[in-house]
C-alpha cells in the first residue's frame, strides 16, 4: 500500500528537506515481526528492506549501520573495520536517546543526534529500497545511493 497520508514524522521531513520524492509504504506493524513481516505484507524481497540498527563501539560511542533485512550484523567485521575493541547493540534507552525514534520505527533520516553513520555495502547494489520512514509500520521507497549522498553513510563490509 503505497500512501502520503497521515501525519509527518521527523524522517519524512528531513527527506523532504532533502528533496527526497516520498513513496511511502505502509502495513499493519507488529512486535517482532521486523523486515520479514514487512516483506510478506508489501510483497518485497525482504533483501531490499533495510533496517536501521544502532549499536554502540567501545561501550560508550553509539554510531548506525544499516543493513539487508535478511541479513545479521558482525559485529567483529565491523568492529574491525571500525579499529575498535568491541561493537555491541545499543540498549533501548539508548536508541531512543541518540535517534529520537522508538525501536520498530528507527530511520536514519532526521535523527536526534548524527552519530557516525554506516550501510552494507551490497545495498548499493539494489535498484530500490525500503527503509523506515520514522514510524513503525511505514518504509520509504527510495534509490540506495541516496543513503550516500545524502546521509554520508560510509560503506562497510559486515553481513552475516
Amino acid at each position: 500500500m503505497s500512501s502520503k497520508k497521515g501525519p509527518m514524522t521527523q524522517a519524512m521531513r528531513a527527506m523532504e528537506a532533502e528533496g527526497v520524492d516520498l513513496i511511502l509504504h505502509a502495513y499493519i506493524y507488529q512486535h517482532k515481526g521486523g523486515t520479514a513481516l514487512a516483506s510478506r505484507e508489501l510483497g518485497w524481497d525482504e533483501h531490499a528492506i533495510i533496517k536501521t540498527l544502532v549499536f554502540v563501539a567501545d561501550g560508550d560511542k553509539p554510531l548506525i549501520i544499516l543493513m539487508h533485512g535478511d541479513k545479521e550484523v558482525s559485529t567483529k567485521a565491523l568492529a574491525r573495520h571500525l579499529g575498535v575493541k568491541t561493537v555491541a547493540p545499543a540498549d533501548e534507552a539508548t536508541v531512543q536517546r541518540v535517534t529520537g525514534y522508538m525501536v520498530g520505527g528507527i530511520s536514519p533520516f532526521g535523527t536526534r543526534t548524527q552519530p557516525p553513520l554506516y550501510l552494507q555495502k551490497t545495498i548499493l547494489d539494489l535498484p530500490r529500497i525500503l527503509i523506515n520512514a520514522g514510524r513503525r509500520g511505514l518504509l520509504a521507497e527510495m534509490d540506495p545511493q541516496l543513503l550516500v549522498g545524502i546521509l554520508k553513510a560510509a560503506p562497510v563490509e559486515a553481513a552475516v
